[in-house]
Formats: C-alpha cells, structure tokens, sequence
C-alpha cells in the first residue's frame, strides 16, 4: 500500500465512524415508539460484546477444547443464576483444569 492510499482507508474509516455516530442522532429527533426497533437496539451491546468475546475465549486457551469447555461451563453457570465474578472464576478454572488434562 502505498502512503496516499493509507491516508484515503484512514479517511474512509473515519467518515463511517462519524456516520455510524452522527446520522442516529440527527436524523431520529423524537422517541422510538416500534416495540422491534426497542428490542432490537437494547440487545445490541450484548450481541456486540458476545460476538467479540466468545471467538476470544475459545483462541486464548492453550487447547481449543479447554476453551469450548470454559465456555460451556460458563453458559451454565450464568443460567443458573450465578453473578458476573463466579461466573469468571468458574470459567477461569474450567479452563485450566481442562488445559491440564
């Protein structure tokens, strides 16, 4: 890539970044009234975090599996009722408990 072809992504990505943030804001001026778009917009932040995180617990273990595992473990817990710290330390554990097998 060349230096001027660097500074034309660095601007193409700066543009969608400000469009991503700007448009909702000036384009919508009163409250959102659809039940779908509600929904949809309140579950966004969890779907985000979700999506960076899971890919992220299964590569970061030293065996897939311990990964998969921690996971599993993890979904169990959080059904269960357990709160965000057990949760992580059960996770935690899983995972190196799984990586020594």
């Amino acid at each position: 890539m060349t230096q001027q072809e660097i500074w034309i992504a660095i601007l193409i990505a700066a543009a969608v970044s400000l469009a991503v943030r700007a448009l909702p804001l000036t384009l919508i001026r009163k409250q959102i009234r659809s039940r779908f778009i509600r929904s949809f917009l309140y579950y966004v932040p969890y779907v985000t975090l979700a999506v960076m995180t899971l890919p992220a617990m299964i590569d970061a273990a030293a065996h897939p599996l311990a990964g998969i595992a921690a996971l599993a473990a993890g979904v169990i817990a959080a059904a269960a009722g357990a709160g965000l710290f057990p949760v992580a330390v059960i996770t935690c554990l899983t995972e190196f408990l799984a990586g020594l097998i």
